[in-house]
């Protein structure tokens, strides 16, 4: 299932998320001069690892097919969320939820020399706020060949499900995609916590 577009109306513009994809498409362009150097110094090893590093990965990505799958599924769900928290905070739930992602990973494996890259565990998180925000909003999605509509709970639940799955199997050696999936994991479940802490308080503070 390909999200193709949701129908949620936001009453803002969009200001950060798309300078998060303007950011995204000039590091990736400029990561094209000289990949396995930017590689090597900017990305997120967990046998070395480094607070920069941890962010700095967030902006790199492997490949053309890495990057749009990337930026689609910012550009599609990103907007509402910032709709909803406001542009500095959702900047900052960005980074945040995207540091996470990198932690978790670099926790499961802090062995492994492999470079993580890629802005899919932030973005995993800004997935885990919308279908706690908007669980009922309907995305038009690529079905096979077909167009469909689902509900959000359902898209961005069956995703998290996939992450599930084949995260486990990947720690017992049954996958070998290379695909961060504890990052997802990772950054899924903080961003549905940070929304979950945000409507409890806007609730408590509507009620004063």
């Amino acid at each position: 299932m390909f999200p193709v577009k949701d129908v949620v109306e936001r009453r803002t513009f969009p200001y950060i998320t798309l300078l998060l994809v303007g950011a995204n498409l000039i590091a990736f362009a400029i990561s094209m001069v000289d990949f396995e150097w930017i590689l090597h110094y900017y990305g997120f090893i967990p046998v070395r690892p480094s607070v920069l590093t941890a962010f700095t990965c967030m902006f790199l990505h492997a490949g053309v097919d890495h990057i749009f799958g990337n930026m689609w599924f910012l550009l599609t769900f990103g907007d509402n969320v910032e709709d909803k928290f406001g542009h500095i905070k959702f900047l900052l739930f960005y980074l945040a939820t995207g540091f996470v992602a990198t932690s978790v990973n670099y926790l499961v494996n802090p062995s492994s020399t492999i470079p993580t890259v890629g802005a899919s565990g932030a973005i995993s998180g800004v997935m885990g706020a919308y279908v706690v925000l908007f669980p009922r909003a309907k995305v038009l999605t690529l079905l096979g060949f077909y167009m469909t509509i689902v509900p959000a709970f359902f898209l961005l639940g069956f995703w998290f499900f996939l992450q599930l799955f084949f995260g486990t199997a990947s720690l017992f050696g049954g996958d070998g995609s290379g695909i961060a999936y504890m990052a997802h994991i990772g950054g899924f479940a903080a961003g549905a916590i940070i929304a979950v802490a945000y409507r409890i308080l806007n609730r408590r503070q509507n009620h004063h």
